[in-house]
């Protein structure tokens, strides 16, 4: 039972990343590869703020470290003119290094004096799994109070704004309205909630590694489309909700493969692989619905011939 209550933990903590892919790539409509390198970015800044002692402020860092990152990449995007997947690809890759040299070292601790969750459990008298509940708890409080922030945001006016953006960017230019611009706040959104996630991430882990985002953005999304397969694709409330709870349902099937060891000893050690089929499994979904109706139809024709 605890492995789930670990998983729901991590859930919601990779859930905030889910939000931020699913803002780029399904409101703002731009394959935005930006996201490992913001969400080490994102780390790495929150470990070396935490480490020095000040964990709250490392995740206002944090999120401005990304909100940067994804400047970067709009700018790219709409100044230079440079494809949104290549500009996305040079930021990640120029983040390495800046991470890299940010740190220090490929790893570093935040000691647990300096990480919230550790400082919150320090304030109850707790059993190992009561603290595993409390932990979980408050990334459940942390993910929703994110996604409640993020609805309420695409309810006003420059919410709105990037939805149309996304929607048709002729139409947003005709009506004065400079497209460039807000997708460029989008994209500097998208990438602080990528940022925020990462720096979480540390305060859960206690220590941020250079290669802790590598799959970061299969995972996220394969956390939008299990959402959407559950919720279907509607407007950004439905959304956002569909890839918070598409992030939680991935770190429960991932542990339900582990925990029963459908693979053996080699279960542990196959989350990419298993990240891969799920995604393609979710993506062949709508297909197969597709061709089921299309086989009812044939087979409803064939009776009235």
């Amino acid at each position: 039972m605890a492995l789930y209550i670990v998983a729901l933990q991590e859930g919601f903590l990779y859930g905030i990343l889910a939000l931020g892919i699913y803002l780029s790539l399904r409101v703002l409509n731009l394959p935005d590869l930006t996201t490992e390198g913001s969400f080490g970015f994102g780390a790495a800044i929150a470990a070396i703020t935490a480490a020095a002692g000040h964990p709250m402020l490392s995740l206002l860092f944090a999120v401005l470290a990304g909100a940067a990152a994804g400047m970067t990449t709009g700018l790219l995007q709409t100044k230079l003119k440079i494809h949104p997947v290549l500009a996305g690809i040079i930021t990640m890759n120029g983040l390495y290094t800046v991470n890299l040299m940010a740190m220090g070292t490929t790893n570093l601790s935040i000691g647990s004096a300096n990480s919230l969750f550790r400082m919150l459990y320090k304030c109850f008298t707790l059993t190992p799994y009561e603290k595993k509940l409390m932990g979980a708890a408050a990334a459940a409080v942390m993910g929703l109070l994110v996604l409640a922030l993020m609805i309420l945001f695409f309810k006003t006016h420059l919410g709105m704004c990037i939805r149309a953006t996304g929607d048709n960017p002729d139409m947003v230019r005709a009506s004065s309205i400079n497209a460039d611009r807000t997708k460029l706040v989008g994209l500097c959104i998208s990438n602080a909630l990528v940022a925020l996630s990462g720096a979480l991430i540390v305060h859960y882990s206690g220590y941020a590694d250079i290669n802790a985002s590598s799959g970061t953005l299969v995972y996220g999304l394969a956390a939008v489309i299990i959402g959407e397969t559950i919720f279907g694709r509607s407007g950004p409330t439905r959304g956002l909700i569909a890839a918070m709870t598409g992030s939680v349902v991935y770190k429960l099937i991932v542990t339900l493969v582990v925990d029963w060891n459908l693979f053996g000893e080699y279960s542990a050690n196959m989350m990419k692989l298993m990240c891969a089929v799920i995604v393609a499994c979710t993506l062949a979904i709508p297909a197969v619905r597709q061709y089921g109706w299309q086989k009812k139809l044939m087979r409803e024709a064939k009776k009235h011939a």
